[in-house]
This record gives C-alpha cells, structure tokens and sequence, in this order.
C-alpha cells in the first residue's frame, strides 16, 4: 500500500454524539501531525495512528487506546531516545516523521469474524479472589469482544468505539481492527533490561542493539522485585498459577498451596518467562488497560501479546538485569 502522511495538520476531532457513534477510520488513516495536545481520556485519531505506529516499529504503548497517557507517553520517550531525538513530554514534529518511517499502510484495517473467534468457550464471570478462580476449568476470555480486542491489540472501549452497532458475537460480521505489528514476529534477544524505576523493559541483541521496549508493571510493597542480574530458565505459553502460602500477598488467606487452570485471564495470563529467582518471572497479564497502573506481585508483568513476543524471542540463560533508571518515569 502507499504510504500514508499528511504534512499539513489534520485531526479528528470528536466528542459528545458524535464521539458516541464512532470514530471517523478514514481519519485516521489520514492522521496527520498536529501540535495541539491530546487529551488523556478520550482517543484521538492522532494517536491511535502514533500508538499503532510505535507498536510496528517494536516499541510498544502496551493497550492501543488511542489516548496519551503514560505507556504511549512511554513508548514515544524510548522511541525518541533510541532516534536520537529529543523527547518533551508530547509529540513533536520530528518524532512524528521518524514514526512515519515505519508507516506499512493502512492502521485501521477491517477485518471478518470467523466461526472461531465466537465459538469460545468464554467465562462468564471471573471471580476477584485468587482462591475462588482455583475451582474453574480454564481461565479463558470473557466474550468475543475482550478476545478480539486482545488479538488486535487494542482496547474493548477502542474496539467499540470503530465498530458502533457491530456484533461482534456474530461470525461473518465485518469490524475495523487496529493492523499492527506482524504476529509472526520473532525477535534476537542476547539480554533483558528491566527498569525498575521507569517500570519498562528493554530486549537487546547480541550486538547490544536495542530491539524491542515494553511497558510494564514491576513490583509489589508485598514482594519487591529483585535487584542484580537473574537469568531466564523457562519460557512457557498458557501457563499454570501455581500460589505459595509462603508469598503471603494481600488478600489471599490459604494455608496450602493451589494450582490455576491457565487461560488470558490466569493471574499471569497467557504467557510466563521464569527467571532464576524463587517464584519470579515475565509475565502475561488479564487486566491490559492497567500495565504500570497496578502494583506486580513482585513479578514484571507485560501485556499478553508483548509478553508473548518477548517470550517466543528468549532462550535458556538469556540474562535479565534489574536496574533503576530515572526517578521520573517521563524526564
């Protein structure tokens, strides 16, 4: 496809009813850079077309939402970083044209329900305990639209928004998506950095170049993440939750040990990294919207499809080093 970048501002603006019925595709496709701010709570044409942008160029904003809050905000600081550009807290001209570099077509893109991604079967009801979740059969997503919304990336709310009076219970419906980075991805990773104090994580190869950045949620008062350099010694999709009355985490009154089945919506969700410290890891997450929101349990806690590229991309022994970075997530 072409490559689409207007020069001239170029926005969507929308709010009241007119936010309500949907969001304009062609506009943001068409997005263009515009130096008015974006606000925090409500998406933008602009940046879903930046968040999309950042995400093919492998420095994910975690939940594409079409806001600028922290993780985009995130994102586009290490993206300005690794370019050599300076980074103020926003977009900025120069930012957007290197973005732009990466621009492969087409952000929104449509896309058609299939039998399997409506057939299930989804949880009705997840339970907030950890002790209660025990006693299902499988963690699984609790309808078509969390697990379509997860496949592409992107928000329920953003996926509603696109789509106003879709079902998307409903095979051979036609939806817009978000078209992000190939899911086919693999990575050559030689070493992994997480930043405690700027709750991201950095994969770098064998030559030290960066490949690929992540935000991510680290650490817990109830268990704090480790300092130094721990090593990857398992890399496993779906995996159980198995809980240690040892952790003691807040909330939890069992006495004995217990196994969760796995599924998306697993305490660890789809994916876990083990590290070379007792009950650590790289892990998957039910809840997308609340990467570097909520405390950890002490592990690193990653989208599940970023935790799923990085750990498709590891091997036995990779090293992982603990580091403190800035005190301020965004200077």
């Amino acid at each position: 496809m072409a490559r689409l970048f207007a020069a001239a501002l170029f926005a969507c603006w929308l709010s009241g009813p007119a936010f309500a019925a949907g969001l304009d595709v062609a506009a943001i496709n068409n997005a263009g850079y515009r130096a008015r701010p974006a606000a925090e709570d409500k998406a933008d044409a602009t940046i879903i077309k930046a968040q999309v942008l950042l995400e093919r160029a492998l420095f994910s904003p975690g939940e594409i939402d079409g806001k600028f809050a922290e993780n985009t905000r995130k994102a586009l600081q290490a993206f300005a970083e690794a370019k050599g550009l300076t980074f103020q807290k926003t977009l900025t001209p120069e930012i957007w044209a290197k973005l732009n570099e990466t621009n492969q077509g087409d952000v929104i893109t449509s896309y058609t329900i299939s039998q399997k991604d409506v057939k299930g079967p989804f949880v009705r009801r997840i339970p907030a305990r950890l002790e209660a979740m025990k006693s299902l059969p499988a963690l699984g997503y609790k309808s078509a639209r969390e697990a379509l919304a997860e496949r592409f990336h992107m928000s329920e709310g953003l996926l509603a928004q696109l789509n106003p009076g879709k079902k998307f219970d409903r095979a051979g419906e036609t939806i817009f998506v978000v078209n992000g980075r190939d899911p086919r991805l693999k990575l050559s990773v030689a070493r992994i950095e997480v930043d405690k104090s700027r709750q991201t994580v950095k994969a770098f190869d064998g030559g030290g170049a960066l490949v690929a950045f992540f935000p991510a949620t680290v650490g817990s008062q109830d268990k704090p993440t480790p300092s130094g350099t721990l090593k990857v010694i398992s890399s496993d999709a779906n995996p159980y939750y198995r809980y240690n009355p040892a952790y003691r985490f807040k909330g939890v009154h069992a006495k004995r040990p217990f196994i969760i089945k796995p599924g998306p919506n697993n305490p660890v969700g789809s994916y876990w990294i083990g590290l070379s410290g007792e009950g650590y890891g790289i892990h998957g997450s039910p809840e997308p919207s609340k990467i570097s929101k909520s405390e950890s349990h002490g592990c690193i806690r990653l989208t599940n499809w970023d935790a799923t590229l990085l750990g498709a991309s590891v091997k036995k022994e990779t090293p992982v080093d603990f580091v403190e970075g800035a005190d301020n997530k965004e200077s």
